[in-house]
């Protein structure tokens, strides 16, 4: 199932400012049910993309490992500690 084009297209802060909106409107529990359930699905498809993008940043943002001379030793993934 690929994902709407629109959502696609959209940065990481506008799909999560759209998916907040989504889980206000759920909470809300103002929406109909046929609402609720196309909300539901727009809104996992929003979380999907969220994810990717995050997934995304962190293999770009691994942390390059240097010696004293600032020389490149390797790649850290980017949620190991310091040590």
């Amino acid at each position: 199932m690929g994902m709407a084009p629109e959502i696609a297209n959209l940065s990481f802060e506008e799909a999560l400012k759209e998916l907040e909106a989504v889980v206000r409107r759920l909470e809300s529990g103002e929406a109909p049910l046929d609402e609720s359930i196309e909300l539901y699905a727009k809104g996992d498809a929003l979380r999907a993309h969220c994810q990717a993008r995050l997934d995304s940043a962190q293999a770009r943002i691994e942390a390059i490992v240097a010696d004293r001379d600032c020389k490149a030793q390797g790649l850290r993934p980017f949620d190991e500690t310091a040590g």
